[in-house]
This record gives structure tokens, sequence and C-alpha cells, in this order.
């Protein structure tokens, strides 16, 4: 759209800028939009040594250039970009919905936000112009009850993302929710708002972005079509089940996380699987805008007393509220996610930090004033609802679980219990039966993430070819490779589900057609490893990033899974990583000079540098 919006919330003011005044159309095809462009924004315009809810630290709301372009190329996402909370890693978080397709008819190519309101506040967006609104009616409001009031406010026809009292309330794993039930989930960009005194974003549609190639961006959709309508994955097992569907896969392959971890199978996992989900609570699919794939739900439960309605749960949220805290009912597991929804907390770290106080429970390390009379066991599914809800309100043991699962375990002196990577807790595949996965994990910039290098889909669906998960050899490869296409693919802000059905070439093409640029495969890539390496710079001067950090606890390398298809494996990261540092050009996880400046990164090398953070 070419412009995008400035908000001081310090000074209260707005205003309007120009995309290509500020930002030169190399520097946009150096970055793309979306995670590229966000972390180049954040190295620019932010200390990566930022307290993450100061009100120095930055909150940017990103399109991509193909966001809303078209129906068809599943572009209906946006993301956020800010220093984590609960990492202080420089951290993205991708959402889908309508709010990205939104913002840009409502005439804007991002949002920046800065500074710190000391009343609570709304920006409202239409037609290119921008406006800050009092929110002081709003603060205190969960986001359903957000939405629907701006909704009776400003008409339907609007996109509104916003937090809920969990982001208000600076829980560290607390999420952005737009369209009352699709999450900017890991990383607490909820609580970077609620630092801010900012609520809310309203987006009113009325302009059209238009492609550069308008015909061949007719040809590239349909192509794009027919490629999706050729896989299994895309035409089939995410409109028929959801993300869900991979309950079952992942609980067959013996890595399907259950009790915090400590085993790779769940003896319920049919209970609260995809295929049950579809017989007994599914309503409706629940598409993004312009989504032929509809993997989102509308559920519904009838019963007492888990009884409501809403968007989810997905694969990660049924696996987080459930098989890890060992619960199987799924009436429990559903009203938890519809309340981690309405509360605006990520329901990945939600469900991590319940499983690591129940193991912290059942070792006895849990002040029992803390509990009031809660029973943190594994499979209690009261104590899971109710912990959703004190950890929106910092409620007695909500008040430590709102500091994420790491947290926690420090506290109360069993780090090791902790899942995680980079204080950030992981998703729902165990590493020790999937060696590319446990090194994907283990070298995430932005935390414990299956989302930077998806290995789950050569390891164990086949995707786009079959390996050996148990085995290390080549994998390094498969990694890097897998982190640099999906960090340009975020950039682009589309859905990694199209993966399944084409890769880079299709990917290039795609964006070279919207954009005018011609972007080849190669650049695609190398685009990707420029983004991957910017991140991990600032990383290294937020915190120091490297080695030290580029591992797995414990409980994944020591301690082999005790039953199941992997029993016996441990995740093998040692002998993986030096490979993987020689395909990135680094020496102990930081990048050379000459790697940066074949990047295009001279300026980056030269800050690390004047730190004395460059490797010799």
């Amino acid at each position: 759209m070419g412009r995008f919006v400035r908000v001081n919330l310090t000074e209260g003011k707005v205003s309007v800028e120009n995309l290509f005044d500020y930002l030169p159309e190399n520097v946009l095809r150096t970055w793309i939009g979306g995670r590229g462009l966000g972390v180049y924004l954040m190295l620019k315009e932010v200390d990566p040594k930022v307290d993450p809810l100061s009100p120095d630290n930055k909150a940017f709301v990103m399109t991509g250039p193909v966001t809303g372009i078209a129906a068809g190329l599943e572009a209906g996402r946006w993301c956020s970009v800010t220093k984590s909370p609960e990492t202080n890693t420089v951290h993205d978080s991708q959402s889908g919905g309508k709010f990205g397709p939104y913002l840009k008819f409502a005439g804007f190519d991002f949002v920046v936000l800065e500074g710190a309101s000391e009343e609570p506040v709304y920006l409202y967006l239409e037609n290119g112009k921008a406006e800050l609104r009092d929110a002081k009616d709003l603060w205190g409001k969960d986001t359903h009850a957000t939405t629907r009031i701006l909704k009776e406010r400003h008409g339907d026809d609007i996109a509104v993302a916003c937090i809920g009292p969990a982001g208000e309330n600076l829980a560290r794993i607390a999420c952005i929710i737009n369209e009352e039930g699709r999450a900017a989930g890991r990383g607490g960009h909820g609580a970077v708002w609620g630092s801010k005194k900012f609520k809310a974003i309203v987006a009113k549609p009325g302009l059209k972005p238009k492609p550069a190639d308008e015909d061949k961006l007719r040809e590239v959709v349909k192509e794009a079509l027919e490629k999706k309508k050729a896989s299994g994955v895309t035409n089939e097992a995410l409109p028929a089940y959801g993300t869900a569907v991979l309950v079952n896969i992942i609980n067959e392959a013996g890595i399907f996380p259950t009790h915090n971890f400590q085993y790779g199978q769940f003896e319920k996992a049919k209970e609260i699987s995809g295929e049950t989900m579809a017989e007994k609570i599914l309503v409706r699919k629940q598409p993004c805008w312009g989504c032929v794939i509809a993997c989102g739900r509308y559920t519904r439960i009838t019963e007492p007393p888990f009884q409501g309605e809403g968007d989810g749960p997905e694969y990660e949220t049924v696996w987080a509220l459930g098989a890890n805290v060992g619960v199987g009912d799924l009436g429990a597991v559903v009203k938890a996610n519809f309340l981690c929804n309405e509360l605006g907390l990520d329901t990945i770290s939600m469900g991590n930090a319940i499983a690591v106080a129940m193991e912290l429970y059942e070792k006895g390390c849990l002040p029992k004033e803390k509990l009031e009379g809660i029973e943190f066991k594994f499979g209690n599914a009261g104590a899971l609802v109710e912990a959703v809800w004190r950890t929106a309100y910092r409620s007695s043991i909500g008040d430590d679980l709102a500091e994420g699962g790491y947290r926690l375990a420090k506290k109360y002196g069993h780090p090791e219990v902790a899942p995680q990577v980079r204080g950030q807790c992981l998703p729902a595949y165990d590493p020790r039966g999937v060696q590319g996965h446990a090194l994907a994990y283990a070298t995430s910039n932005r935390g414990g993430c299956h989302l930077r290098a998806y290995l789950i889909s050569p390891e164990i669906l086949g995707v786009p070819e079959k390996l050996d998960p148990y085995t290390t050899e080549g994998k390094p490869k498969w990694v890097k490779e897998f982190q640099d296409g999906l960090a340009t693919l975020d950039s682009m802000v589309v859905c990694k589900f199209v993966t399944f059905a084409y890769w880079v070439d299709e990917l290039a093409r795609q964006l070279s057609v919207v954009t005018g640029w011609d972007i080849s495969a190669d650049e695609f890539m190398t685009i990707g490893e420029r983004i991957w390496n910017a991140e991990r710079v600032f990383n290294i001067l937020s915190f120091g990033d490297g080695e030290e950090y580029d591992k797995l606890p414990e409980r994944f390398t020591k301690t082999p899974m005790p039953a199941g298809p992997s029993a016996g494996h441990v995740a093998k990261i040692d002998e993986m990583l030096p490979e993987y540092y020689k395909l990135r050009g680094s020496v102990k996880g930081r990048p050379t000079r000459e790697t940066l400046e074949r990047l295009g990164l001279k300026e980056f090398a030269d800050r690390l540098e004047a730190e004395g953070l460059l490797p010799s």
C-alpha cells in the first residue's frame, strides 16, 4: 500500500508515513516484509539490550507483499515483531484470520508502536488514515468482549487485534488475539502491548492492494490451487480434521510429549484427536481469509461442566492442554483453549507452564499456600482450567505460571524440568525421536519452536521425501534449508501449510509476480539466510547468543525415551552442530565477518566487532 503508521504512545501522536521515503526499494527487496523487515527495523530502531517491557522496546505489526493480494495463496496472515519478554530474543509471532488483509485494506503495510501511554488507548485505521482513541472502557475486558464492543462502535466489517487481561497484567506468555480465536501466540507479545497500555488495533477495509502483474498472478494462483489439490495433506487431511489430525500420527510415532515430556505416548490420545473432534464437537470449518485449505475449526461443547463454543483447538493446543498435562477429557481441553483465547494467553506456553508446575508439585516443590487447595497432579482437569484463570490475573500460583515454564522451574530450584530453548518451552514433538527436528529446536533464534524448520514433514510425514527420523546424517543441511526458506516465507507472511504442496521455486515465482522483482529460487534462499543471521546478530547483542544456547535440556540429550517406538533414543545435538555451524559460516554459533559481508550485513559485523562479539 506504500504507507505505514508510526504511533508514539508516550506523546499520543500518530503519523502516517510514506513507506518508500523511509525504506528504499532495495531495502524492501533485501528484507521483503513481515518477519524479515520486522527484524531489520528492530536492529535499526531498537537497542538489543532494551528491557522488553520498557517504553524503549518497540512492537511492529507487519504484513507482507503477498498479504491480501488474492485468494488461493494462503496469504491471510500478519505477524508481530518485538523483543520478547519471555526469551529476550528478537521474536516474531504469526497469526491467521483476516486481520492481516484488513490492515492492508485499511491502507497500511505495517504499524510501529513506540513509547508507552499513561492511559489505555487503541488505534483505529481506515482509508489510509489513523487515529489513536481512548480505551479506558476496554481495559480489563477480555478479547471477546473487546471485539464485540469495537464492532458495535465501528461496524461488523472490521478486524480487531487486541490483548486480554493476561497482556494487561504483563504475563510473559500473553498473546495478541484477532477475530476472537486467532493468536500471535508465542513470546509474550501481548505483554509488550500491555506494558504500553495499548489495547487494540481496529482495521476497517476499503482499499485493495494490486500486484505488479495481474495476468501472471491469475496463473500462479491457478497453479498453486492445482498443487494443493494434488497434496493429500492440504486437500484431504487438514480440511477434514484440522491440524489435530496429527495427534494420532505423532502419538503412534512415539514422540507425543506426555506428562511434561517424560514420555512419548499418551494412552488417551484418540480421545482428543482431530478425528474425535470432527465426530463429536465440530460445528464448522473456520478458514483464514482467502484460504482453500480451511484447517481452522469452530467447535462446541454442550455438556457441563465445560460447555462453551469458539475457535479451535489446534494440534499444539490439544497437546499442550491435553497430553502434556495428562488430561484426556476433551471437554476440559477445549474449555481451557477457549479461556486462553478469551484471556489472551498462548496455549503452548500455558500448557507447558502447567505441566512444569505439575511435575514440581509431584516432587513436593510448590508451596501449599500458593496452591489454595488445588491439586496440581497430572490428569487433573479441574486444575488445568483453574490454572488458566489464575495465570491471566496473576492470582496465587498464577503469578508464577504467568512468568512461563522456565522461570517457574528456576524459581523453585529445578530448571532441568523446563523443556525449553532460550527460555521458550518446546511444542508438541519430543526431540528424542526426530533428530533433525531436535537440531531445529536447539538452533531456533526465537526460542524452542517447531515452525523455524519443520523437520517433522520429512522425518514423520514423508514430505517432500521420507527421512529416517533416528539418524543424524544429512540433517544439518535439511535444517538450514528449511530455516532459510521459511524465513523468507514468513516475510511474505504466507501460511506454512503451502509447503506440503510446493516449495521455493513456486514461492519465489509468486513473490516475483506480486512485487515485480525477478526473484530466483537462489535469491529467495539467500534472503532467508540473511534474515536468520540478522536475528542471530540481534540475539548476540542482546544476551550473547551462541553455542551456549544452541542446546537442549539434559532430559532430551541424556535421558533416553523410556518406552514406545522411540524407546532408547536421545537427541544427538552435539553430533550435528559442527556440520551445521560449517554450513552456516559461523564459529560456535556466531556468524563470521565473511558470512555477514557475503549477505550484505557489513554494518552488523561492525556492530558485533565493536562489542567484542565477532568471532575471529
